[in-house]
């Protein structure tokens, strides 16, 4: 069984290319895409630190995406 996982890009568009890129690599891999995060076993979220507003939208999602993490062993 494939593990799910869901991608969240943020910033410019270099950063859409490069999870675009990241998204074709675990498609090819033993992984399933999924965009309800509630279903996902892992949330990768990437991020631009470039700007002030752009660090402080990056801050927000992770934290915002936090809530979707479960209780490790």
């Amino acid at each position: 069984m494939k593990e799910k996982v869901s991608l969240v890009s943020l910033g410019c568009s270099k950063n859409l290319v490069d999870s675009e890129m990241m998204l074709g690599i675990l498609e090819e891999g033993n992984f399933e895409l999924t965009a309800d995060e509630s279903q996902a076993s892992y949330i990768i979220i990437n991020t631009c630190g470039f700007i002030e507003a752009a660090k402080e939208e990056s801050i927000e999602t992770i934290l915002q995406k936090a809530q979707y993490k479960k209780t490790g062993i």
